[in-house]
């Protein structure tokens, strides 16, 4: 039973990650001018931000306890390097660009 509560909230968290980096890339295509600054804070904060993530929530909270995975290093592909291509590839590819979102006149 411990390994099963292990193995879902392992799930979430990969969950939560996908979200945390969708809408970090998401945040930076729309404050960056540029397109190759969205690429590079994308590809250098966001696993940043979801390593720490990961080491306080597999660390202080225990999540994923009775799960083997084997090396760390699956770890921490799972936890930083999926979700980072998942919430990328969710935002160029699935939310329109910032371009073309029309806004409403402030006044």
């Amino acid at each position: 039973m411990l390994a099963l509560f292990g193995f879902v909230s392992l799930l979430a968290l990969v969950a939560f990650h996908t979200l945390i980096a969708g809408v970090a890339t998401r945040f930076f295509r729309l404050r960056l001018n540029t397109s190759w600054g969205a690429i590079v804070y994308t590809l250098v904060l966001t696993p940043m931000l979801l390593l720490i993530s990961m080491l306080v929530f597999t660390g202080v909270l225990n999540v994923g306890t009775g799960i083997n995975l084997g090396s760390p290093t699956l770890v921490v592909g799972l936890l930083v390097a999926l979700p980072v291509v998942l919430g990328a590839a969710i935002d160029y590819l699935y939310v329109p660009p910032p371009d073309d979102v029309e806004l409403p006149d402030t006044n």
